[in-house]
């Protein structure tokens, strides 16, 4: 160990954002242990690292006294005086004991404590880096794949996108390039561990925010998303100012902004739909594509009838109900949905019955 070694902490420090002082005092009390192990633990001894020129010096700290019972512990006064004039009996003086061939066990556990504060530091760095971004999408290489968890590279750092935060329909390959939402940063025993997914809802919202400047400006409001991942979404959106049709914000000219997010989804359909604080128009809208005849409201239980027309049932339905499902998610309504044929028949019950 000599000034090279110092150049290179200086280097690493600089690099690793590693306080210098910090790392040559972990390198003493590895030192320190060390030679414990190597020499006996008899003394008292300190390690001191010369910051000009690198030097590892031994010293074990000694008692001055007339008559020495414990050679380890003690020195004679006059060999003390040969070190320093100033020593008296009672002084506790550093003598050195480097032994000579300490340099090589120096200099190997050296090298460990500085890998290992360094990985330490790195760990330090990762994780501030990723705590700050919880909760927002990044970009990504798909690294590889193992028990159904897909590991990915995050620049830096790496992800781990469990199973139940994957999107079912969808299949990762390695290199794949994705955008992924960050749900979780903590750390762990082994360093940072950085949750990511791609079905979760807040996603969505992200992704729109990204592509969606009147979002970003405040000017368009997302007032809540019901979504099922890798098959249909549903965005309710609101207009500070009436003179901005935010679901036209959101769709962009010639819907390249919401044609952006879709594919960048593979595919899932996004229903953007204009926010109301009338449930009957809002419930109305959430059940779009279909057309929509009448809305009848119950306050108390909040829940709400639909009429439809004969050909729109199934569609206001959606595919296993997931149509009407999301409508009920989005609007927070329970609802009902009856074609014009059947509120007729219910009607005409109700009239025979009186």
């Amino acid at each position: 160990m000599n000034g090279e070694f110092l150049d290179a902490l200086d280097q690493i420090a600089s690099e690793k954002g590693i306080d210098k002082e910090t790392l040559v005092e972990a390198v003493e009390a590895a030192l320190q242990s060390a030679y414990r192990k190597n020499y006996g633990s008899g003394q008292s001894v300190k390690i001191s690292i010369d910051r000009l020129g690198g030097i590892v010096r031994v010293y074990t700290l000694k008692t001055v006294v007339s008559e020495i019972s414990d050679e380890a512990q003690e020195i004679l006064l006059d060999e003390a005086k040969k070190i320093d004039l100033k020593y008296e009996l009672g002084d506790i003086i550093e003598v050195e004991i480097t032994p000579k061939n300490f340099g090589r066990i120096a200099a190997q556990n050296a090298k460990n404590v500085v890998v290992q504060r360094i990985r330490e530091a790195e760990r330090i760095l990762i994780y501030e880096k990723f705590i700050d971004r919880e909760k927002e999408i990044v970009n990504c290489i798909v690294q590889r794949i193992e028990r159904r968890n897909v590991f990915v590279d995050l620049d830096q750092a790496e992800g781990i996108m469990p199973s139940n935060e994957q999107v079912q329909s969808e299949r990762y390959k390695v290199n794949d390039r994705l955008v992924v939402f960050i749900t979780e940063v903590k750390m762990t025993n082994r360093g940072p561990q950085i949750i990511v997914s791609r079905s979760h809802q807040d996603m969505i919202k992200r992704l729109f925010e990204r592509e969606v400047p009147e979002i970003i400006r405040g000017e368009v409001i997302i007032k809540n998303i019901a979504r099922e991942a890798g098959s249909r979404t549903k965005i309710a959106v609101h207009a500070n100012q009436p003179s901005i049709d935010p679901v036209g914000a959101c769709v962009g000219q010639h819907g390249i902004r919401v044609q952006h997010i879709v594919d960048e989804l593979r595919g899932e359909k996004i229903d953007i739909i204009k926010w109301s604080d009338e449930p009957k128009e809002f419930i109305g809208s959430a059940l779009s594509p279909a057309r929509i005849v009448n809305v009848q409201i119950n306050e108390e239980d909040k829940s709400a009838r639909v009429v439809v027309p004969d050909n729109q049932l199934s569609l206001a339905i959606g595919k296993e109900g997931q149509n009407a499902r999301l409508a009920a998610k989005l609007t927070g309504w329970r609802i009902d949905i009856k074609s014009i044929s059947q509120m007729s028949a219910i009607n005409e019950s109700e009239e025979d019955q009186i």
